[in-house]
């Protein structure tokens, strides 16, 4: 994230993949309205939605591609 983002601002977060593990609240959020910390999966999908907070998060290139046979 480039900048300072605060939970629920924007219509969407988008995360680089060197950013991954994905997890919600981000470092720089605010947390007044804090939630417990968690874990989303968003590499098969290339989104995923925070279920405490609603926050969207959009992966940067897109689903990550898996091995083949994997």
């Amino acid at each position: 994230m480039k900048d300072t983002m605060h939970c629920c601002n924007r219509s969407f977060i988008e995360v680089e993949p060197q950013q991954l593990p994905l997890c919600c609240p981000q470092p720089g959020m605010s947390r007044w309205n804090g939630h417990p910390r968690v874990f989303l999966n968003i590499e098969e999908s290339g989104e995923v939605r925070c279920p405490y907070c609603s926050t969207l998060y959009l992966l940067k290139g897109g689903p990550l591609k898996k091995a083949a046979g994997h």
